[in-house]
């Protein structure tokens, strides 16, 4: 019997699985990674760490079984931005998905040169941080030299497949988020904008996430103990992946992906476009999305664990129960890195309102749970205002591990969600679409709904009047922190 090996390079780490046909993780094994930041909203990532990772894990993987892998998936964090040469060697670090918000410059200038009205209804998102086109544009104006060399333009899942197979491509759902390249209507690279933007860049070849792009050639083949010949498909990016993964495909179903930073994806049955959230297709052919997403969530965690001394996890998070709901007035904004939707503002910053001597390090913790809880309901809420329906929510993701972060994000929103008996998400989801190209499976046979989680109704309340307070918050301070934001980059400087 043939497996499957689904890859997934995130923010964090890269992760691996190797899958029997009837959806039983049969391996899995992680990388843990660092990206840089070398100055103040730049986040870069090398390119050669994904393939040397992915190698790495699948000789890892392989080596545990003696049965044949028959197919490869890949997914990766996006939209990002690696430009190679015309041999595809890399020619600068990736620059990442909106976390990086170099280019807001390029942001606004080509929404003036291109208009609003019109980069919205053609692309189906208004241009952002979030878009790999204006980041292109950044390249070609501050790094003239390593643009003029540039002549292919990669995420971390086509790089994945371009180094396995030879094939030049990218899914249709990553090249709509590289917007103003990309019209989301035809479904197809937009010349007369794309042109101005990418000079030499040949645009890659579009396919859907489960489409097979090629076979495994005799050196990729060398590098990781896969067999000559092996077919791998294209896949994602990793929040539309762990989509797949969960099942989250029919209009009216959204996931909640719980991770270094927080993706939600609603399934609509009719285009809907609107500035504070991203309009894009979906994963597979004749779907289409309603999507935001949150700069940080489990990364604000993750620097408050480091800030207070590195207690475990598990300890946080039963100091923080034992705060409970409000974490004793704290209030955070969860704005450490910008923000993406729905407020699209890269200069907001992370904020905690209410600090007493008495307050404790769960305190914290909690503000900060509560923080990614309120965020989500923000773009809930603006999902709902868009037009868009809520009739199912699943979530996925490392931090679907613990009950308490479930817990919080069902209080604060009023949603019920559903949890998988395979949490692991993008790895998952790469692997389900391998095993799409060599079998007839099922997502709801491989990943079936194992427990839910409620809201607590008498917390209701409650949490209504902290949301009132985390949008006034917002308005009152987003001034001061701009400015704050400018000086942080001339310190940098």
């Amino acid at each position: 019997m043939g497996v499957v090996l689904g890859v997934d390079v995130g923010t964090s780490s890269t992760k691996g699985v190797l899958v029997d046909l009837d959806g039983t993780v049969l391996a899995s094994t992680v990388r843990e990674h660092d990206v840089a930041r070398p100055r103040p909203g730049w986040v870069e990532m090398d390119a050669g760490v994904w393939w040397e990772e992915f190698a790495s894990i699948t000789r890892e993987l392989v080596a545990t079984t003696h049965d044949i892998v028959v197919a490869v998936g890949v997914s990766g964090m996006g939209p990002c931005v690696a430009l190679a040469d015309c041999d595809g060697v890399p020619l600068r670090p990736a620059i990442l998905y909106g976390i990086d918000t170099r280019a807001t410059a390029q942001v606004a200038r080509l929404t003036r040169e291109l208009g609003a009205e019109e980069i919205l209804s053609r692309g189906g998102s208004a241009l952002s941080t979030q878009a790999a086109g204006p980041k292109i544009a950044w390249v070609a104006e501050h790094e003239p030299s390593v643009f003029s060399r540039a002549r292919k333009m990669f995420m971390p899942a086509s790089w994945l497949a371009y180094r396995l197979t030879g094939a030049y491509v990218l899914d249709h759902q990553s090249a709509s988020q590289c917007s103003p390249l990309y019209d989301s209507m035809a479904q197809e690279w937009y010349d007369p904008w794309a042109r101005s933007i990418v000079g030499e860049i040949e645009l890659p070849a579009l396919v859907w996430a489960d489409t097979v792009v090629g076979e495994v050639t005799c050196v990729a083949a060398e590098a990781t103990g896969l067999r000559v010949g092996t077919p791998v498909v294209s896949g994602t990016i990793d929040a539309w992946t762990e989509a797949v993964s969960v099942g989250a495909q029919e209009p009216g179903d959204l996931m909640i992906m719980y991770g270094t930073t927080m993706f939600l994806v609603n399934t609509i049955a009719d285009r809907i476009t609107i500035p504070e959230l991203w309009g894009t297709v979906g994963a597979f052919e004749g779907t289409r999305n309603l999507a935001g997403g949150m700069a940080t969530s489990g990364a604000i965690t993750g620097w408050l664990r480091d800030l207070v001394g590195s207690p475990s996890y598990s300890t946080l998070l039963a100091e923080a129960e034992t705060s409970g709901a409000g974490a004793h007035g704290l209030l955070m904004l969860p704005y450490f890195a910008g923000e993406r939707t729905p407020i699209a503002d890269p200069d907001a910053r992370g904020i905690i309102a209410g600090l007493t001597i008495e307050h404790t390090r769960g305190d914290l913790y909690r503000a900060a749970l509560e923080a990614t809880a309120l965020g989500v309901r923000h773009n809930v809420e603006a999902i709902r205002a868009a037009g868009g329906t809520i009739d199912r929510v699943v979530a996925v993701g490392g931090g679907t591990q613990g009950e308490l972060w479930l817990q919080v994000v069902s209080d604060v929103t009023g949603l019920t969600q559903e949890v998988r008996s395979v949490t692991i998400g993008a790895s998952y989801g790469a692997a389900f679409l391998a095993a799409l190209a060599v079998a007839t499976v099922s997502i709801t046979e491989w990943n079936p709904v194992v427990r839910t989680v409620a809201p607590d109704a008498a917390l209701a309340a409650d949490y209504d009047a902290l949301y009132a307070l985390y949008l006034e918050l917002y308005a009152a301070t987003s001034g001061v922190a701009h400015s704050l934001a400018g000086r942080q980059r001339a310190s940098a400087q």
